[in-house]
């Protein structure tokens, strides 16, 4: 039977949380190119995909809404949800062509995971209920699994509050965090809770990471928010973490794990400036085992972002990258020590990076994807795309580059035709452009070449 369980606030610091977690190095990219498991698929969120088919798509997918969460590759296939209307969509991999489509009930910022022969979603949206309760997600919300070659609907689960998080499939049973301050534990043949477990507090989109069998999150309201760790083999939370001065943020994040360390971000309201609400946003650094924080620091202030308001990182051969809706930059920090390798005022980012190699791929709420050098951060190409690209950031799949954007579309480019600043004539290209397959080459990234520069604040009107 489900069982409701509620750990006290605390760290543990042996027993349960120091034989659950392998602190092994984790690489790039997931294990198979048939699945799936978890938000971006690897617990980094440095996603690498290698795709086993012989050649890929490049363009662009049109969609049936926004898209504000990571397309899923696997099979042969692209799946993508639909914000706002809940279209559920996949895609050949190789042409592009709409494959199935079919309805979920309500928003979608879940990814469609893919994992033995399946596809599991969550779905439902961020608005808070007038109940006593205090759940978030409004309408219907709850977990479909479906077929991957169909789109015919396998089961349903219903859950009180939204499922905006992406599940992840771990030691046999699907896990979901959800706007009722609950962690549900599904059979994915069946859809039948195995377990019901109380968080204790909303998680608005932190995407569980998972390494080792354990989920780690961050929970909002009721304050004070709290971040978890919870090992789905012993059935129980190896450690829980709470942080008072966080007002935002935390419940919205999707933490990056690496080389034993879990990073996340998280805002705290300031007093309102002239020009309106302002936040102070953070990285948090903590130990995988016991959860005591390794290092923090304060990114910066800002203009209080609307909606995902937390800046998702990435891990990386020993370094954080990860951009800032509040102060509009992206930043690089050593993993370990916490020192600042460099920051660059791109521009409002939320969607985690992806790396390749030298180059660090973010993408901005404007709609540009900038190249920046991984040593120096400076600006080594731009693309200019329609719609803000937030909160999902891009990912590699082979040698393209894939991009989900709020115009409605999913973008593919291929690595070696990105813009490149370092040719002669300038920095920027436009996809669409006639004269080139992703645009021309103008001088627009000039500006943000540098590591330097003054806070560029958030102006993100479109979420």
């Amino acid at each position: 039977m489900p069982r409701n369980r509620l750990s006290p606030v605390r760290v543990l610091t042996g027993g349960l949380a120091a034989s659950a977690l392998l602190l092994v190095g984790v690489g790039p990219a997931h294990a198979a190119d048939s699945d799936w498991t978890q938000y971006r698929a690897t617990p980094t969120n440095n996603t690498h995909v290698a795709s086993g088919v012989e050649e890929i798509f490049a363009g662009a997918i049109p969609t049936a809404n926004e898209v504000r969460a990571t397309p899923v590759v696997a099979d042969g296939k692209v799946f993508v949800g639909s914000h706002g209307t809940g279209e559920l969509q996949a895609f050949d991999l190789s042409t592009g062509a709409l494959l199935w489509q079919a309805q979920a009930p309500n928003w979608v910022h879940s990814e469609m995971i893919h994992a033995d022969g399946r596809v599991f979603v969550g779905f439902g949206n961020r608005f808070f209920g007038g109940g006593p309760e205090g759940y978030r997600g409004t309408g219907e919300s709850g977990v479909l699994s479906l077929d991957p070659d169909t789109g015919d609907v396998l089961w349903r689960y219903d859950t009180p509050g939204e499922v905006m998080p992406t599940p992840a499939v771990v030691n046999g049973a699907v896990w979901a965090v959800t706007g009722d301050r609950h962690l549900y534990k599904l059979d994915p043949e069946t859809g039948e809770a195995l377990d019901v477990v109380e968080t204790g507090h909303v998680v608005s989109m932190s995407s569980p990471s998972e390494h080792g069998g354990v989920l780690f999150f961050g929970g909002g309201a009721p304050r004070p928010y709290t971040f978890s760790a919870y090992d789905t083999a012993a059935g129980d939370y190896a450690w829980r973490r709470a942080f008072p001065e966080f007002t935002h943020g935390l419940d919205d994040v999707p933490p990056a794990v690496g080389e034993g360390v879990v990073v996340t971000t998280a805002n705290r309201a300031l007093a309102p400036g002239s020009a309106g609400a302002r936040e102070e946003h953070s990285i948090i650094a903590m130990d995988e085992r016991s959860g005591e924080v390794l290092w923090r620091h304060v990114i910066g202030a800002g203009p209080a972002p609307t909606n995902n308001r937390s800046g998702a990182p990435t891990i990386h051969d020993g370094i954080v990258f990860v951009g800032s809706p509040t102060t509009g930059a992206a930043y690089a920090y050593d993993l370990h020590t916490g020192g600042l390798l460099w920051r660059n005022p791109v521009g409002a980012i939320k969607g985690a990076p992806v790396i390749d190699g030298a180059d660090a791929y973010f993408s901005t709420t404007a709609g540009n994807v900038y190249r920046l050098d991984v040593r120096t951060g400076a600006v080594t190409g731009v693309l200019e795309l329609e719609g803000a690209l937030a909160p999902a950031g891009p990912i590699i799949v082979d040698d393209t580059l894939v991009v989900p954007s709020q115009s409605r579309h999913v973008y593919f480019v291929p690595l070696d035709e990105f813009p490149d600043s370092r040719a002669s004539g300038g920095s920027t290209a436009s996809l669409g452009d006639p004269a080139s397959p992703w645009g021309s080459v103008g001088g627009a990234a000039a500006s943000a070449a540098g590591s330097l520069g003054a806070d560029a604040g958030s102006l993100d009107p479109a979420y």
